[in-house]
């Protein structure tokens, strides 16, 4: 990915944080240091993207460090699969992360020490509660808690347990660690929460090493302060979980300084919704599992993958989300001007071909027999530099089947009986007569070409305000193409209930044409290059499927433009 980022225009009010922080040297020695701590239980998507790049970008703009670091602490649902697919979409998206690649489980021995340590200074104890028995204690946003019953077990009961807990002698769900801070306190999360679960289940790196795991929000504020976070950058619901964030790096500093490199500090930011579409990982996992797409990787999805598969470049995502910007309030961003950014970005970088996608046959009645001509076509208008090609032309080509009306409107200027168009880069053509099979249907066009207007040497003196692609039928390569549309039929599928949003798809999410016909310069296309199919929008060639002589292409965009238009 092209590093334009331009800072983010350095605008947002966490790039005010940091510059403050730097002029008042609250960081010390320390260099701006910041992280992406995926959970790998899934594949990321584009809202992920915005938090990858905000804090990729706000450690290279400030000319410091950015760790990638799993914060694995759940096997049931973490997999190697996600852990792969994480490092493979970061990389693409162009966040260096330089050798600092890091696993929640790397540390595990040193968060249990830590746990010890918080048992000893009566910072922590073993409960027996069961899980609805603790949800129940808990009490209300109205009502405060009630202390377990072996809240206050002696120091050296607690360590005992907690080490038959490590060995494995008890089930599941049957003691927890929980932090002993405020069953009275106003914020629920600083209700005694639990730090450590007993869970029998195979790690995907450690194995069956450990039965026990810390609980996410005791395990990841230390791993900051254990890796020198300065600026902890998560999405606004971590808002209430703040204080206990603040209480683990502050016990972290007090028991184990000799390992704690800095102070981390969480700040929260909105996260990146879109229209259309769903990022709740739970709704992504079902739609995958129970088949409603071909995959994480479906281009359909919001996925990370499913758009690189689809052929959505990484710059076109770093600029959608620099559009989108950084703010404290949650927003739906608007598809229109993701699809915008895409266009943009491949204006420049997609050269044009000829494709038709529901093709008319049209027989040039004058053309003489057997004879090939051929015509030079810039591959980018406005680029000289991305050269041009030569395109066959004989007497029998493919049109598309909208171009043509035998009763057309007033405004129609495209085919139609005893009417004329121009053929792109070639002649005038016109329709002579229609063939239709017996259900009416038309299957044939007759038509004339003038000579004399041949493109770039008109002679004809004739003016026709229609120019329609096409492409010969003696010289076409046939391609598959997917016309991808929105996966949900209604703007806003996460309001939907749990149970109800998959009967929110939308059945017409994919059309997959067979057979194709497009201009033969795309034999020599690499898998993986991006074209613009005239007049009818961005195409991708894909890798995966393109092999063998098959050519299988992705519409990325269409060509309409509805974000752009709408801001004039």
């Amino acid at each position: 990915m092209e590093e334009k980022n331009e800072a983010v225009e350095k605008t947002n009010f966490i790039y005010s944080m940091i510059r403050e922080d730097l002029e008042q040297k609250a960081l010390g020695k320390n260099p701006v240091h910041t992280r992406f701590p995926p959970e790998p239980n899934g594949y990321l998507h584009i809202g992920h993207a915005k938090a990858i790049l905000l804090n990729y970008f706000i450690a290279k703009d400030f000319k410091g460090r950015f760790n990638l670091r799993f914060d694995d602490t759940n096997p049931i649902k973490e997999e190697q699969e996600f852990v792969d697919s994480i490092i493979e979409d970061i990389r693409w998206l162009g966040a260096d992360w330089e050798g600092r690649l890091f696993f929640s489980s790397d540390y595990f021995e040193t968060k249990y020490q830590f746990a010890l340590r918080l048992i000893e200074a009566g910072y922590a104890y073993v409960c027996d509660l069961s899980p609805e028995e603790i949800r129940d204690y808990r009490g209300t946003l109205t009502e405060a808690g009630t202390e377990s019953p072996y809240r206050n077990r002696p120091g050296a009961e607690n360590l005992d347990l907690f080490d038959r807990m490590r060995k494995g002698e008890f089930p599941n769900g049957s003691r927890v660690l929980r932090a002993k801070i405020d069953m009275s306190s106003g914020n629920l999360n600083m209700r005694d929460p639990v730090i450590y679960r007993i869970l029998h289940a195979h790690h995907h790196r450690t194995g069956d090493q450990w039965c026990i795991y810390p609980m996410y929000d005791f395990d990841h504020p230390f791993s900051d302060a254990l890796e020198g976070i300065t600026h902890s950058l998560c999405s606004i619901e971590y808002s209430d979980h703040r204080p206990l964030y603040d209480w683990i790096v502050d016990r972290a500093v007090e028991l184990m300084p000799e390992v704690i490199k800095y102070r981390s500090r969480q700040t929260e930011f909105a996260r990146l919704g879109m229209n259309y579409t769903v990022m709740s990982k739970r709704k992504l996992r079902r739609l995958v599992e129970e088949n409603y797409v071909a995959g994480w990787d479906d281009p359909r999805l919001p996925t990370i993958a499913g758009l690189r598969r689809r052929g959505v470049t990484p710059e076109a995502i770093a600029d959608f989300q620099q559009k989108t910007g950084v703010s404290r309030a949650d927003s739906t961003a608007d598809l229109a001007l993701f699809e915008h950014c895409i266009r943009q970005d491949l204006e420049t970088k997609a050269p044009r071909i000829m494709a038709v996608l529901d093709p008319i046959k049209v027989v040039i009645t004058n053309w003489p027999a057997s004879k090939t001509e051929m015509f030079e076509m810039e591959n980018m208008p406005d680029n000289e530099s991305a050269g041009k090609r030569q395109v066959p032309f004989s007497g029998t080509i493919f049109i598309e089947r909208d171009d043509f009306m035998e009763e057309p409107p007033k405004n129609f200027f495209r085919l139609a009986p005893g009417r004329e168009v121009r053929l792109k880069g070639a002649y005038i053509i016109c329709c002579d007569k229609v063939i239709k099979d017996q259900s009416g249907s038309v299957t044939e066009l007759h038509c004339t070409y003038d000579p004399q207007t041949r493109s770039g040497s008109d002679s004809s003196g004739k003016k026709v305000k229609g120019v329609i692609h096409w492409v010969t039928v003696e010289h076409a390569v046939y391609a598959t193409v997917n016309l991808y549309d929105t996966l949900f039929s209604v703007e806003n599928p996460e309001e939907a209930e749990e149970g109800n949003f998959t009967t929110l798809i939308n059945p017409d999410s994919l059309l997959t044409i067979d057979n194709v016909p497009i201009e033969p310069s795309i034999r020599e296309a690499h898998p993986g290059s991006r074209f613009q199919f005239m007049r009818k929008g961005y195409f991708y060639l894909e890798p995966e499927r393109s092999t063998g002589g098959e050519l299988v292409f992705n519409r990325i965009a269409q060509l309409r433009d509805s974000w752009a238009k709408a801001q004039k």
